[in-house]
């Protein structure tokens, strides 16, 4: 169910989620609840005192892979055991010209059972920009887990039975960009973070 925010609340996130990536974490946070992706994580407590971390520096950005399975663990692929990658009726995926990574999980005889992610780089304004928007207008919950700022959403799908969402986490001018329908294996997200950044 959604609700409509007020002025004040709309600035208030806008200002927390400024201060989350421009190096700000909270001081303490909550237990672990689930995320978007099946795998516990620990959100942000509302009482919490920022404080600021590292810069995060140029040689810091890892490189992005360019094989959709390196990233993910052996867990995460048996779950994904039998679900075509990248099948060429889905249109490009894998490395793209630019520099980032697409990988579509998914039978393209399916209707909705689908799950696609991009990584890629973008630096902390457009970042910002995005991760606002999200926050403030389509009311994704958005909190500091791995030094960086997750973002995620589910909902149901209009047309079946199935839940739908959409992970990102960002990172040292990196973006990772989940959607999904109907296919959400557990750890998924933090298995491309581990892999990204150890």
């Amino acid at each position: 169910m959604s609700h409509r925010r007020g002025p004040a609340a709309v600035a208030a996130a806008s200002v927390l989620l400024a201060l989350v990536l421009a190096g700000c974490v909270p001081d303490d946070a909550a237990g672990p609840t689930p995320s978007a992706d099946g795998s516990e994580t620990s959100s942000p407590s509302a009482t919490g005192s920022p404080e600021p971390t590292p810069t995060s520096t140029a040689d810091a950005i890892p490189e992005i892979p360019d094989d959709c399975r390196a990233v993910l663990s052996s867990s995460v692929l048996d779950q994904l055991e039998g679900v075509p990658l990248n099948d060429e009726a889905f249109g490009p995926s894998g490395p793209q010209p630019d520099g980032s990574l697409t990988c579509v999980w998914g039978d393209p005889g399916a209707d909705t059972t689908r799950l696609v992610t991009t990584i890629r780089y973008m630096s902390r304004g457009p970042a910002l920009d995005l991760l606002n928007e999200l926050a403030d207008d389509e009311d994704f919950t958005c909190y500091t887990p791995d030094l960086g700022t997750r973002c995620e959403k589910t909902w149901q799908n209009e047309q079946y039975p199935v839940t739908d969402g959409r992970t990102l986490f960002w990172r040292d001018d990196i973006l990772i960009d989940t959607r999904y329908s109907n296919l959400a294996p557990s750890g998924y997200t933090d298995s491309i973070i581990a892999a990204l950044w150890g």
